[in-house]
């Protein structure tokens, strides 16, 4: 019989099922895999629209995620920032500012951006035409909390 004070005993055995669930979802160990670019949709955003092709842990990292984004001439995606995590922006298409070290500088097509760990970044569109850039983060043991 449901009662109240069975249903309060019952509580931490399903709080603690529905926890083993979500992180046995979250282990889920992705594998080497291909991703076609057309069968990714295209989110459209205030600054262009973005591709999110996967975000999942790998056998030598809690989490690889990889999307790209279209920037639309004048934008941002956000305002400078930093995170814990590591990332590499690759430009495929046009031309963007990328603030590293305090300073603004033009990146065009084929360059890598590499973003550290808590470092100040940013990366805007002042030309008159869109830029494509493919962004990679990754997570690590070694990757700090903040």
């Amino acid at each position: 019989m449901l009662n109240r004070r069975n249903f309060c005993a019952a509580l931490p055995a399903l709080a603690a099922a529905a926890q083993a669930f979500a992180q046995a979802e979250q282990k889920t160990i992705m594998g080497s895999e291909i991703v076609d670019w057309n069968s990714i949709p295209v989110r459209p955003t205030s600054y262009g629209s973005v591709r999110s092709f996967f975000s999942a842990p790998t056998a030598t990292l809690q989490n690889l995620e990889l999307h790209v984004t279209t920037l639309n001439p004048g934008k941002a995606p956000h305002l400078p920032h930093h995170h814990p995590n590591e990332e590499m922006l690759i430009i495929q298409q046009g031309t963007v500012e990328a603030l590293q070290n305090g300073e603004w500088k033009a990146v065009g097509p084929g360059s890598v951006i590499f973003n550290a760990s808590n470092q100040m970044h940013g990366v805007r569109n002042s030309s008159s035409a869109p830029a494509v850039y493919h962004v990679i983060n990754w997570k690590t043991a070694a990757t700090p909390a903040r």
